[in-house]
């Protein structure tokens, strides 16, 4: 098993230009697979990636969404500069801007488990990790995937929604950082009327350090996938 990640951190990256990037590495690797189980006897292996970026304003719409859950027009998206991309990641709608870590693994899970709803508890539970460490508690909800807080009145904090093909992953997570929330209100976020969305800057009252963030949260995921970062 390789468990070995190649951390590639993008900056602030046009959503399509990251697209095209990462479902390279995943068809690499995705390719790789196929010629391996064809080929036994001279097998190469395969690598994970973890992407981290931010991205200006675009909404994207996963492959069960509703475009209805998107309330603008696109002359409102071309007045408002807001980029929309119908993609092929599971879940519905769903906003990235500045702010937001963007965080999409390209994991190969023949090297750590071959199940994808760990896979996404994983995900869930490294954001509430990073969070819990500046004292605010996480939470799931049955019925949908990503992180919650605030029982009494749930607010979204990270949204997920991810691909997968012989067991190798792409998109990922958003996690809402400093992200100006005022772009959620174009749209129903993940399709679900009755919840509202938050970021950590909303909850604690103060800018967060976005490096330091982002280092607490690659700690955790490294601690529950087991993983090392190559140098």
């Amino acid at each position: 098993m390789n468990r070995a990640v190649n951390l590639h951190e993008l900056g602030s990256i046009d959503y399509k230009q990251c697209w095209d990037y990462q479902t390279r590495l995943f068809e690499a690797t995705v390719q790789q697979k196929i010629k391996n189980r064809k080929n036994p006897y001279s097998c190469k292996g395969t690598e994970n990636h973890l992407i981290f970026c931010e991205h200006p304003h675009v909404y994207t719409l996963g492959k069960s969404g509703l475009e209805d859950n998107l309330l603008l027009s696109k002359s409102d998206l071309t007045e408002k500069k807001i980029d929309f991309y119908p993609i092929n990641r599971g879940g519905d709608i769903t906003y990235h801007g500045p702010g937001q870590w963007v965080v999409y693994p390209i994991f190969d899970l023949d090297h750590f488990f071959t199940d994808i709803h760990k896979y996404l508890r994983y995900l869930e539970e490294a954001v509430i990790k990073t969070i819990a460490d500046y004292g605010i508690l996480g939470y799931r909800i049955e019925e949908f995937t990503g992180v919650w807080v605030g029982e009494e009145n749930p607010r979204k904090i990270c949204a997920l929604g991810v691909k997968s093909s012989r067991w190798v992953t792409m998109h990922g997570i958003g996690f809402n950082v400093n992200t100006d929330l005022s772009y959620f209100n174009y749209i129903i976020p993940c399709g679900i009327e009755d919840k509202a969305v938050t970021s950590m800057r909303n909850e604690l009252g103060r800018k967060m350090d976005m490096s330091e963030v982002k280092e607490r949260l690659i700690y955790h995921l490294s601690s529950l996938f087991q993983f090392t970062l190559n140098s």
